[in-house]
């Protein structure tokens, strides 16, 4: 039958003992369980049992029967108990609560393992790189990424991931779906997550410090992108040439030099004609052969001393919808409406 929430009790904290060791039930803890003697061993693979009718159950697992299947999803099962337990899922029933984060679940089994979290024990290592893991699955599924096995692809675009929930997640790309907009930009992302992380731009809290130069970055993985100038290690080399580089990133931007895309080597910045990277080029050269008569101020391109002039002209094209205050520039207006918006700017400032 279903389980009530009056009638399931749930031990509140875990002792650490009760932590440290494999998760048994509380049957397996009773002394004629623990005294009985297991004469009774499978063949296939030396498991032994009690009882002869549990032996009996666990050489299904070897025949392949799975007799027992849910109506709602169509998995099967090899005991009748297995079952039970599955169709809690569909039931919606989530009966046993965490009393530190209230996060519920359909069996006692997944609290206990969810309770290891909140104890801070991580006695799964992984051999190759030392990280650890709560769960002896979790760490199962991070030493896929050491295999170099990556046996989801995309149907889509062919790109391959070591985890079928990595798959799900990158298809939303193709979908087109952006379903989680940032309130204060308008900036959408097809993940809950990746919102997250962005917001922490407007936030200004940069909380991740290099140790060596002491820039600050908003996320973590900047920082560790940013740790790779200092380690020296260039790990991503071009086929062509062999020339390497701390990220991969600056090897696809140095890879568009051979394909024939015009891309900057100073900041990878890619155009479709010669005369376009070399206008841009300028910037980084530091000349600024453009000058205003009126007040000496100079510039990299013509174009930009033309839309500089349009201050010394008096004459300010664009005006905010708004609240009707005008600037010489789009861009001016552009962060001038950030205010209606909502957006607090950092240190920003500007002429009109």
């Amino acid at each position: 039958g279903m389980i009530s929430h009056s009638t399931c009790v749930v031990p509140s904290v875990l002792t650490e003992k009760e932590l440290l060791q494999p998760l048994r039930s509380k049957e397996a803890d009773k002394p004629h369980r623990r005294k009985r003697e297991k004469k009774y061993s499978c063949d296939e693979c030396g498991k032994s049992f009690s009882l002869s009718r549990n032996l009996k159950t666990h050489q299904l697992i070897h025949r392949g029967v799975k007799e027992y299947s849910c109506d709602s999803c169509g998995q099967s099962f090899h005991r009748l108990e297995s079952l039970k337990r599955h169709q809690l899922i569909h039931s919606g029933v989530k009966a046993y609560s965490c009393e530190l984060c209230g996060k519920s679940f359909t069996q006692s089994a997944y609290l206990k393992t969810h309770q290891l979290i909140h104890s801070g024990v991580k006695a799964y290592s992984c051999e190759l790189c030392g990280k650890s893991f709560t769960h002896t699955g979790s760490l199962k599924r991070h030493q896929l990424i050491h295999s170099g096995v990556k046996a989801y692809s995309c149907e889509f675009c062919g790109k391959s991931f070591t985890h079928a929930g990595s798959l799900k997640r990158h298809r939303l790309i193709h979908s087109g779906v952006k379903a989680y907009s940032c309130e204060l930009c308008g900036k959408s992302f097809t993940r809950a997550g990746s919102l997250k992380s962005h917001q922490l731009t407007h936030s200004g809290v940069k909380a991740y410090s290099c140790e060596l130069c002491r820039k600050s970055f908003t996320h973590a993985e900047s920082l560790k992108t940013h740790q790779l100038i200092h380690s020296g290690v260039k790990a991503y080399s071009c086929e062509l040439c062999g020339k390497s580089f701390t990220q991969s990133a600056y090897l696809k931007q140095h890879q568009l030099i051979h394909s024939g895309v015009k891309a900057c080597e100073l900041c990878g910045k890619s155009f479709n004609r010669a005369g376009s990277l070399k206008t841009h080029q300028l910037i980084h050269s530091g000349v600024k052969a453009y000058s205003c008569e009126l007040c000496g101020k100079s510039f990299t391109r013509a174009g930009s001393l033309k839309s500089h002039q349009l201050v010394h002209s008096g004459v300010k094209p664009y005006s905010c919808d708004e609240c009707g205050k005008s600037f010489t520039q789009v861009g001016n207006l552009k962060k001038h409406q950030l205010i209606h918006s909502g957006v607090k700017l950092l240190l920003v400032s500007w002429s009109g």
